[in-house]
């Protein structure tokens, strides 16, 4: 990995993803023999003292630009797999390891090891893409899908192409050229007496004991030294809660605690055994022993395999998990409930105890001392009339720790269903693992049937009891599993029963055979359609050609740089925030004594440092850098310390003491706004026909209510800033991870008073966005050049994933309010709605956000009688900001949930509804400006069409009948997406184009690469217009200096309005050389260039594009504030576990009007990439507050974006043909906010499913499913007799088990 880059994403526990991760290779002699070891680990979690003799690569060390590049990284950026690029080093290690000990993986193995990293950007498929081209593909494998597919359709003369890359042009990987291990550390570590090794640091002593004996005579002279292997325990815990162990003992390298065992009763493993050899060697066992005798191996392998990802379970040890005793382990409920052994030892004695034993008796129990070592433990055979199973169920399918998990076994009496013994062991219900000892016992001695089953889960929901949970956590949906996994128990058990002798017993019926399947994560298999470029095209000419990313190859390298690979200066300085703890409260006093006595501590930053600006008055509440009298929300920025590094500015922040004053109210919720009439102003209406009078005609009117819930930004690189003063004329150059550098010029300047023409702001390229680094930027930019600006140093500000998410605010939360008429034949005559948006504590961008939300609620929908209104609410969390799709995600779930409820209303299918309502010819939206729906209605036929929708709905209804436990369901939406922002002088760009004498081009705009992929979109236009290829030009950084007052990269517009003003600039050079051309027309670019200048004609141009006539008059509620229109439909399958809630994401076909692109890969990417970040909004990503106003959610652990298990089997993305756009540069149309929406196809495939679970279980009345849908909700939603036994509701007598 790029080290310097692994900053952002330190986290620890299971759940910390390989954002970059590094590779190591180790040389361990067992039994004396050298077996090297190749795995990928956390650089975040691994401590560097247990690396001793181990041989560490980093993605530098995998391949460079300067030396060669590996396969791996040359095909994630051919094939488009990189975006933003800060993940990429991270993916590239993933599969450089993978490939290491498997040169062909198959393509399971290459989904496992790609489980532990996230991407923002990509929506996976590209990666998955360049991940298949190294995996062995059978001839059966190709025809479905696991290579990329190449073919060409000709439809109306045009052809369409799905070549993205070409795989002919990738070398060859050939593993006898890749890195060996190191000569030198071989030597020593044949050469070296094992001996205990000691490291001295700052705070700790680190120790390594070599033998068992050295082991216990240190646990016994420091009996409260933990023992770390792994580090996923006590490495967060010293990371984000202060944890200081002044000595830490490292077992790792004692043979008595890695020794692999089978016995004849079972398999002995070391303590220190890694989960990875764990899965190994029980994968192993259950190839070669009886079945009969492997069902706890089994149980214990499906655990395994989601536990954390391949990163953690490489260093995780089995004893570690077990002695830790977290509730959320996934092993212990499974090894208790199996009878394991634990083999412990202290100064003198060895001993085996129950595993059980350490947790029957719940929290207060001590069964092992602190003296006391596990060495090894005792996994048993199962036995004949024995059954063995574990359960799960987590915010994500693979690589989150469990909301709640079981291990469960029974032995029957020889021959019969008689329960002989019984265990039952649950985690995620209180602090540790419970064991439900009393139902068990009463258990035993009755028959393996309903009654046994009634009464079991009865007596489960009355022993296991759940407090209530401060995180957020609703006990009901734990309760309802813990008595679901019993189900699936019993009902597994039952089947195996009738395996065992089908004389006797019945097993169960055939359609409820599917619920005991878990979903599977499967290579996706994909198809992009895109228009090919004309046959006439010059092969020059790069517009319209899948093109890679200009930074793709170094993004994969590591060399592309970031705000913190940036060098350090000559005296730098780390800056640290101090938050508020209050959500709304006086500042009574702030106490710095201590923190200023910290070591390496420079100064403290407060309010009174700042010489000018400390409070931006964009409207009537100000954005403000320090709290000054008062806080107004939690992760409000008090102060900050500036010291000598990170570490040591971040143990001073935690030091200094504020003295607070709560004051009231205290408003967090939208609900509570307006109670309070807590608004930001404007408010906003829009209007149009009779409403009241069309609600008087109609013949039904349906009335609801949706929530939707906020979404953090997670992009990849957190806001990122470097101040530096240039020393003299109060200069300071800032170098920012922003998408809008003319507003941190602004602020900076306003807050330092000095002209913006001292402040210099420089952005290479941004590790994502979103619509998260406008504002916020701003002000963190301010805080750090203030310190900058006091210190007289360079001040590095880099947020950690917390304290991002914690400070940052994303997308609003929005409630909306519903009132629609219609006919029974699905016409829609009025609708009345009311959007409610949680603006949180500062203005920020949340009008506007209200405004788009009212412009472009009405989707695809033509409404003739419309009244809705927005609110933007004022709470007292952290504000609330720009997120892409900015409102439209929103309203338009909110437009989509009443059409559905009128297809409830009327027994029309929802498709028929939006059919029948959808814009259909030329006519005004309900703001009046022109609306030409040709390519909306295009669009929605080619998805049904190429989804075979009703075919399909078909086959859906019929595996619905068949399947009681497990429902499909399909969902098609279509969308309307406008284009603009509003304004005209928002869409303004300029460009600067150099041609040097040798002929190269230096090209520069205004807008930031964020992964858009714009930097290559800007050299395509070029190429084009200076007619030259793309090697000639470069694009260095995007400057103030270079471009003054550039706007914002956001809505999409970027490629749009730089696009033109880089046209214009070259165009200007191009007439400049016109008559020297003329004059040597058979000469050479490089000889036209020469001449130019020997004839003294300027080589340097600048571009300017006006912006586009964009207004609108919210007086009259009429105008333009639209260019033109993007329109889409996208059609989604999934699958429901109706026992858990989980789901799966089966296929997608989206269909897309971008016009003509300009990139089809990068758009398509984009398309990708957005769909998948709209799944994670609608389905899984959910941010919890305490009562108090703190975000419970507040990085990887907690908050879930989606994984590579998440993205649809089936992906495929069409690009509508023949669909120029008159308005923007080549045709094309800004597209990286549209697709976001579509994800609620998900959405609402999941209504259908749980829609048919309701109607089979006679459940009527009308439900409403809020968004995200989560695996809580669709449980709940679900209805049976156990949410009945839970929460008390359930619409039929229907018995437990059917």
């Amino acid at each position: 990995m790029s080290l310097s880059s692994e900053y952002f994403f330190r986290g620890g526990g299971c759940e910390v993803k390989t954002f970059q991760v590094f590779l190591l290779t180790i040389a361990l002699h067992w039994n004396a023999r050298e077996m090297k070891i190749h795995y990928s680990a956390n650089a975040c979690l691994l401590p560097i003292c247990s690396l001793y003799g181990a041989a560490v690569t980093t993605v530098e060390g995998v391949g460079s630009t300067k030396t060669r590049i590996h396969p791996v990284q040359e095909r994630l950026a051919k094939c488009h797999g990189s975006q933003c690029g800060f993940c990429t080093p991270g993916m590239v290690m993933s599969i450089y390891t993978l490939l290491r000990n498997h040169p062909e993986p198959t393509a399971e193995q290459m989904i496992a090891a790609l489980a532990g990293n996230l991407c923002r950007c990509t929506g996976y498929r590209p990666i998955l893409d360049a991940c298949k081209t190294f995996c062995k593909v059978s001839s059966d494998d190709r025809s479905a899908g696991l290579c990329p597919l190449v073919y060409i359709l000709i439809s109306d003369d045009l052809k369409v192409t799905t070549d993205l890359f070409r795989i002919y042009e990738f070398q060859p990987l050939d593993p006898t050229q890749e890195l060996i291990f190191p000569p030198e550390l071989m030597r020593m570590a044949e050469s070296q007496q094992k001996r205990a090794l000691f490291f001295h640091g700052e705070q700790m002593t680190w120790i390594s004991p070599v033998n068992l004996d050295e082991l216990l005579d240190l646990k016994a002279a420091y009996p409260k030294a933990p023992l770390v292997v792994g580090n996923t325990s006590v490495g967060p815990e010293m990371k984000f809660r202060g944890v200081v162990h002044p000595i830490v003992i490292a077992p790792a390298r004692i043979l008595d605690l890695n020794v692999v065992k089978f016995t004849d009763d079972g398999l002995t493993l070391g303590a220190v055994c890694s989960l990875s050899l764990v899965t190994d060697v029980l994968t192993n066992a259950i190839s070669e022993l009886p079945e009969e005798k492997t069902k706890v191996f089994c149980a214990v392998l499906k655990q395994l395999r989601t536990l954390g990802s391949e990163q953690i379970r490489n260093v995780a040890s089995l004893g570690g998990n077990i002695i830790s005793r977290k509730s959320t382990s996934d092993l212990n409920p499974i090894l208790a409930a199996s009878g394991c052994m634990l083999n412990l030892a202290s100064r003198g004695k060895r001993y085996p105890i129950p595993l059980n034993g350490i947790f029957v008796d719940g929290v207060g129990n001590n069964a092992i001392t602190p003296e006391e070592i596990l060495v090894s433990v005792h996994i048993p055979h199962s036995r004949k009339g024995e059954y063995v199973s574990a359960f799960r169920q987590a915010p994500r399918r693979e690589n989150a720790l469990p909301i709640t998990n079981a291990g469960m076994r029974v032995l029957f009496e020889e021959g019969t269903d008689i329960i002989k013994d019984l265990s039952i062991f649950y985690g995620g219900a209180v602090s540790t693992t419970v064991c439900a000892k009393q139902t068990c016992w009463t258990l035993i001695g009755r028959h393996w049937n309903e009654q046994m089953l009634d009464e079991a889960c009865r007596l489960l929901l009355g022993e296991i009891a759940l407090p209530g949970s401060d995180s957020g956590e609703k006990v009901d949906y734990k309760k309802t599993l813990m008595v679901s996994f019993f189900y699936r128990f019993f009902l597994e058990v039952l089947q195996s029963l009738k395996t065992t002798d089908p004389c006797c017993y019945h097993g169960i019926p055939m359609e409820y055979r599917s619920g005991l399947q878990d979903f599977k994560t499967k290579m996706p298999q994909s198809i992009q359609l895109y228009q090919d470029i004309e046959p006439s095209q010059s092969p020059q000419d790069p517009v319209g050609r899948p093109i890679m990313h200009q930074s793709g190859i170094k993004h994969a390298t590591g060399e592309a740089v970031y705000i913190d690979d940036l060098p350090s200066v000559d005296g730098e300085l780390s800056l640290a925030v101090v938050t508020s703890s209050r959500a709304h409260a006086k500042i009574v006093s702030i106490d710095t004594s201590e923190a200023l006595n910290r070591p390496g501590v420079f100064d403290i930053i407060t309010a009174h440092d700042v010489p000018a600006t400390n409070e931006f008055y964009y409207s009537d509440d100000p954005e403000i850098i320090f709290a000054r009298n008062k806080v107004i929300c939690v992760g409000q920025i008090v102060c900050a310390v500036v010291a000598d590094s990170d570490v040591h500015a971040k143990q001073a922040a935690a030091k200094v003491k504020i003295e607070y004053e709560v004051l009231e109210p205290v408003i967090l919720t939208i609900e509570e706004a307006i109670k309070h009439n807590s608004f930001f102003e404007p408010k906003r209406k829009l209007e149009q026909g009779n409403v009241d009078q069309a609600f008087e005609t109609v013949d039904s009117i349906i009335e609801g209510e949706l929530c939707i819930g906020g979404q953090e930004h997670f992009y990849m690189e957190t806001q990122s800033v470097l101040a530096v003063p240039k020393g003299e004329d109060k200069e300071m150059d800032l170098y920012v991870s922003t998408q809008h550098p003319a507003i941190i010029q602004e602020m900076v300047a306003a807050s330092l008073g000095v002209p913006a023409n001292r402040i210099m702001c420089h952005v290479k390229r941004v590790g994502g966005a979103f619509g998260g680094k406008l504002l916020k930027a701003g002000l963190l930019a301010s805080v750090a050049a203030v310190a900058a600006n006091k210190t007289g140093r360079a001040v590095r500000l880099i947020l950690s994933r917390g304290d991002d998410m914690l400070i940052t605010g994303g997308r609003h939360p929005f409630i909306g309010k519903y009132k629609v008429g219609f006919m029974n034949d699905g016409r829609i005559r009025a609708v009345d709605a009311k959007y409610y948006i949680n603006g949180g504590c500062t203005p920020d961008e949340s009008v506007l956000v209200a405004e788009v939300s009212l412009l472009k609620m009405d989707n695809a929908y033509k409404i003739p009688n419309l009244r809705c209104c927005a609110y933007a609410c004022k709470t007292n969390l952290p504000s609330n900001t720009a997120f892409r799709g900015f409102g439209f995600p929103q309203s338009a779930l909110v437009t989509e949930t009443w059409i559905t409820g009128v297809a409830d209303k009327t027994g029309l299918s929802p498709e028929k509804i939006r059919e029948i309502n959808m814009y259909k010819e030329i006519e005004q939206t309900h703001f009046k400006q022109k609306l030409d729906p040709q390519n909306l209605i295009r669009c929605w036929n080619e998805c049904m069409e190429k989804s075979a929708y009703y075919s399909r709905k078909t086959t859906i209804e019929e595996f619905n009948k068949q399947n009681y436990w497990k429902k499909k369901g399909i969902a098609v939406v279509p969308m309307k997406y406008p284009f603009g922002l509003g304004t005209r002088y928002l869409t303004q760009a300029a460009a600067l184009v150099h041609i040097y004498t040798d002929g190269s081009v230096l090209l520069t705009h205004g807008g930031i690469e964020m992964g858009q992929g714009i930097h290559t979109k800007m050299i395509q236009v070029a190429s084009r217009e200076l007619n030259i290829p793309m090697s000639y030009i470069h694009f260095c950084e995007t400057s103030t200096t270079t471009i003054p007052n550039a706007c914002a990269s956001a809505g999409s517009a970027g490629t749009d309005v730089n696009g033109m003003a880089v046209k214009d600039a070259c165009q200007t050079l191009l007439k400049r050389l016109q008559p020297i051309i003329s004059k040597n027309p058979k000469g050479t670019w490089n000889d036209w260039i020469k001449e130019a200048f020997e004839q003294s004609v300027s080589l340097s141009a600048t571009g300017y594009f006006r912006g586009y006539n964009e207004k609108m008059d919210w007086e009259k509620g009429e105008g333009q504030p639209f260019t033109y229109f993007l329109y889409g439909a996208a059609c989604s399958e999934v699958e429901i576990n109706c026992l858990t809630g989980d789901h799966k994401n089966l296929r997608t076909d989206i269909v897309m009007d971008i016009g003509c692109s300009i990139n089809p890969a990068v758009d398509i990417g984009q398309i990708e990439g957005a769909f998948v970040q709209g799944i994670g909004l609608y389905t899984m990503e959910e941010l919890k507050y305490s009562p108090e106003g703190v975000l419970y959610t507040k990085g990887p652990d907690q908050y879930k974006i989606p994984a590579v298990c998440d993205i649809p089997e089936q992906f495929n993305v069409s690009l509508l043909s023949s669909s120029p756009n008159p308005y923007a540069i080549y045709a094309s149309k800004g597209l990286g906010e549209a697709g976001f929406f579509l994800g609620c196809s998900v959405f609402f495939a999941l209504r259908d499913a749980v829609t048919s679970v309701r109607s089979e279980r006679g459940l009527t009345k009308t439900f409403v499913l809020n968004s995200p849908l989560t695996a809580e909700q669709l449980r709940a939603s679900c209805a049976d007799a156990f949410t009945e036994m839970v929460i008390g509701r359930w619409g039929k007598g229907q018995s437990i088990s059917g």
